[in-house]
């Protein structure tokens, strides 16, 4: 496959990603806990399961891509199978760091 053919996402897309997939992933806890909704248990682990596999390939490929830093694609797939909500944050920390940045150049 060509780097033409590749579909990578975005930055923003990524992230509205992570965020919903964060969603997905506190309303199974959300769910876990009270007693009695086993069947959106399942329906939401297996949504946060192929969430989080979807999350991986997409970090992957944006990594190659050099959409996204190292750092943030390992906060994503490898803590994001546990706590999604720590690949949300990092992209909050990205995205300010990236506004820094941009302002910081603007300014020279």
């Amino acid at each position: 496959m060509t780097t033409a053919t590749r579909l990578t996402p975005s930055f923003t897309t990524l992230k509205h990603l992570s965020f919903a997939h964060s969603t997905v992933y506190a309303i199974l806890l959300a769910v876990w806990l009270i007693p009695g909704l086993h069947t959106l248990e399942f329906v939401f682990g297996l949504a946060h399961g192929l969430g989080w596999i979807a999350m991986c390939l997409l970090s992957i490929e944006a990594l190659r891509a050099r959409v996204i830093s190292l750092q943030l694609a390992v906060a994503v797939a490898v803590i994001g199978a546990v706590g999604p909500f720590v690949g949300s944050y990092e992209f909050i920390r990205e995205t300010r760091r990236r506004n820094l940045t941009g302002a910081n150049t603007q300014q020279r």
